[in-house]
């Protein structure tokens, strides 16, 4: 298969700082479209893959998959997009396509394992995927999604993997109007699942261990916040929540907040991955049929619901834009949460 050169950035080795390096695109298939991309947002997830946090990264890596660009190429059988289009890659780039899961939509779950944007297993040219963090990206059309252009194209990227994180769970547990929905923590997960909470119009509350993010919580839609570490706070919302989605992405403990759920609530992890130290107390659970849940980012059709949603209700993402070479800064403060709420690089700084 023909190949083409472009540059990106990417680490080495785990003990590496990310630099500039070129890497290998192939030249579009019939089914393909080449996008040049214009702006990619910083996930947790690019870091931790960097950094082999989680064991099994494939170097050189180059993270990146909230990708934000515009369609230079499309393959002879690709009638959905059109040169000059805007488009947006997720975390998912390729899937078995005959899975139970996948005939449901749901290649997030795909039986055989989904191919990420990054760090997967390149079924075209061998060898592993590589993200966002360059220039260009080929991508198999099913696989790729429309950007509404109404929308801040730069504040749009990080809706493919933080937006769709939180929108699958509030559509899945069937959240509207009325709904009383609570969030734990407000990162670049947290304050996407208030404003799309909110959009949904559902009542929604932060829940937050210190005071310092009730300000911006009610700017970003929610209607209140609750003092976690406060006992009589919490004492006021016990048995009120529909549903809590937790995005705080580190072991913590979550017995505090099942009580808080009402009949039939469920509490849905979508930030920790790992496994939590503190037991799991059922007896609320039990007496109230409550549950805990996990879930992750979402599938093809269901991202472009979102992405349609967004565009119709102006929702977009909390941004800090830098250049790429910025990258290695970026991730040292996101590790101290030095950021409200997401990082997207332009990448015309990578020209």
């Amino acid at each position: 298969m023909n190949t083409f050169s472009v540059k990106a950035f990417g680490a080495e080795s785990k003990e590496a700082d990310l630099k500039e390096m070129n890497i290998e695109r192939r030249e579009i298939a019939a089914n393909d479209v080449e996008i040049e991309i214009l702006y990619c947002g910083v996930c947790h997830s690019d870091l931790h893959t960097a950094r082999n946090d989680w064991g099994g990264t494939k170097y050189p890596s180059v993270p990146g998959h909230e990708i934000v660009g515009k369609i230079t190429k499309v393959g002879s059988d690709i009638t959905k997009f059109q040169v000059g289009d805007l488009a947006g890659v997720g975390c998912i780039v390729d899937s078995c396509g005959h899975c139970d899961s996948c005939k449901q939509d749901l290649e997030q779950y795909c039986e055989n394992g989904f191919t990420g944007t990054y760090n997967g297993k390149d079924t075209h040219l061998g060898g592993h995927t590589f993200g966002g963090y360059s220039q260009k990206v080929v991508v198999d059309a099913g696989h790729v999604l429309k950007v509404p252009a109404n929308l801040d194209l730069a504040a749009v990227a990080p809706l493919l993997c933080a937006g769709i994180t939180t929108w699958s769970p509030l559509k899945h547990w069937n959240v509207s109007a009325g709904s009383k929905v609570a969030v734990i923590g407000l990162g670049g997960l947290g304050h996407m699942a208030i404003k799309l909470a909110k959009g949904l119009g559902a009542e929604v509350t932060l829940f937050s261990r210190t005071p310092g993010k009730m300000e911006d919580a009610k700017k970003l839609g929610a209607d209140h916040v609750v003092i976690s570490t406060d006992d009589s706070q919490m004492a006021t919302v016990q048995r009120k929540f529909d549903l809590i989605i937790d995005t705080v992405p580190y072991d913590h403990d979550v017995n505090p907040y099942i009580t808080t759920l009402n009949i039939n609530g469920t509490l849905v992890l979508v930030g920790f991955i790992g496994k939590m130290e503190e037991a799991l107390a059922t007896p609320p659970m039990i007496m109230g049929r409550r549950a805990v849940a996990g879930s992750v980012i979402g599938g093809i059709a269901e991202t472009q619901e979102m992405l349609d949603f967004c565009g119709e209700h102006n929702i977009v993402s909390e941004i800090e834009m830098i250049k790429m070479q910025d990258i290695n800064e970026a991730y040292e403060r996101m590790l101290k949460s030095d950021v409200r709420y997401r990082f997207v690089i332009d990448m015309q700084s990578l020209s």
